[in-house]
């Protein structure tokens, strides 16, 4: 994988780039939308591609182990191929979901004991493991294991955490060096930095994580409930600290307005459920504003969902038409919803691109986030 830096902004620390992975380009900053098993919730992978445009899209290695399972993403030739995806694709570490499972799962050391959400039956993680798991999936872009600690979260327990984690990433890069890739192209490990919202943690850890020279790195441990402001000031002690010349990822983040934030502090990618989840249940994103699709007010609406006309669902189909659609309980209405918020997304760090390359991005920024901070 390779990272080119192509601009920078002047009055912020947003920046535009390139990364290059054997299955194309990114270009930065990038939204990454979430295809948790193999499928991107309500949107089919042409509507992805010609509709969306997505550079890259998201894999999630605890629901991949549990569902297909690796042996038949390993038989199929990967997670490209079973889903057939020829874009660049990244993979958590699974972490994350072991978080979540915070009433089924036990931690030490040597990794995490956890009981599937499916079916209750016990499986183990190890770094190794989750390596191991990774290979098989095959994204362009993997996650070391890490433990994501809870919001709020003492400092002792975020210290011994955050040593865990450091003390996982080593054993993720000995365990590569051991195991090659198993299909014909690369892939790259991002290490993730920890250390909850404790600022002498998460620049200790950022320094551990920059001193392992890695293509790339993520800031994980954010967005899990603490304060927009707290999230703002440890990405902006990190970004200081991380390497320039590598791609950030800031992951599970977040709103529109949290995505405009996090550039202008040095951020490169996303990822989030957000537009998709929020879309299933009729709320849209705009450049405007938010809308609640299916409040009454929409019912006699004949405008065009956006007149920005960001996707092509948005000058095919009316308000009216979408809120009838929610009303009745056709999928076809959370589909519609689910491309015009990944499609809005993908637009909007598509222009802070844009901008940054103009040299008028903080202006642009502060624009859109007085108008995206409102109901309409």
């Amino acid at each position: 994988m390779q990272f080119e830096l192509k601009g920078s902004d002047q009055n912020s620390k947003a920046r535009a780039g390139v990364i290059t992975t054997d299955h194309g380009l990114i270009e930065t900053p990038i939204f990454m939308p979430v295809g948790t098993v193999a499928s991107v919730k309500s949107v089919h992978q042409r509507e992805l591609k010609e509709d969306i445009n997505a550079d890259i899209i998201l894999g999630n290695t605890y629901h991949l182990y549990l569902r297909p399972q690796t042996p038949v993403l390993k038989q199929a030739g990967g997670l490209h191929k079973f889903m057939n995806w020829n874009r660049p694709i990244l993979t958590d570490s699974g972490g994350y979901q072991v978080y979540s499972l915070s009433n089924n799962r036990k931690i030490n050391e040597e990794g995490v004991k956890f009981k599937s959400h499916i079916d209750g039956s016990s499986h183990f993680f190890s770094p190794e493991f989750s390596m191991d798991i990774q290979r098989s999936i095959g994204a362009d872009i993997i996650m070391a294991f890490d433990e994501c600690t809870p919001y709020p979260c003492d400092y002792s327990y975020a210290k011994r955490s955050m040593h865990m984690t450091h003390r996982w990433l080593k054993r993720c890069i000995d365990h590569l060096a051991k195991t090659p890739e198993i299909y014909d192209y690369k892939q790259t490990l991002f290490p993730i930095v920890q250390g909850s919202v404790y600022k002498d943690l998460r620049k200790e850890s950022a320094e551990v994580i920059a001193s392992a020279e890695a293509e790339g790195n993520a800031i994980g441990g954010l967005s899990v409930g603490e304060p927009a402001e707290d999230m703002y000031e440890m990405t902006d002690i990190v970004c200081d600290i991380l390497p320039k010349d590598k791609p950030r990822y800031l992951m599970g983040v977040g709103t529109p307005i949290n995505i405009l934030e996090n550039i202008a502090l040095g951020i490169d990618m996303f990822d989030c459920v957000m537009p998709t989840r929020n879309a299933r249940n009729g709320m849209l994103f705009t450049a405007h504003g938010t809308i609640n699709i299916k409040n009454k007010k929409w019912a006699d609406d004949f405008s065009p969902i956006d007149e920005m006309g960001i996707t092509y669902v948005d000058t095919q189909y009316s308000k009216a038409y979408l809120r009838h659609l929610f009303v009745a309980k056709e999928y076809l209405g959370k589909q519609i919803a689910s491309i015009h918020n990944l499609g809005f997304y993908l637009w909007l760090v598509r222009e802070a691109r844009k901008h940054i390359l103009a040299g008028d991005f903080t202006t642009w920024k502060n624009q859109m986030v007085n108008q995206m901070n409102k109901r309409l």
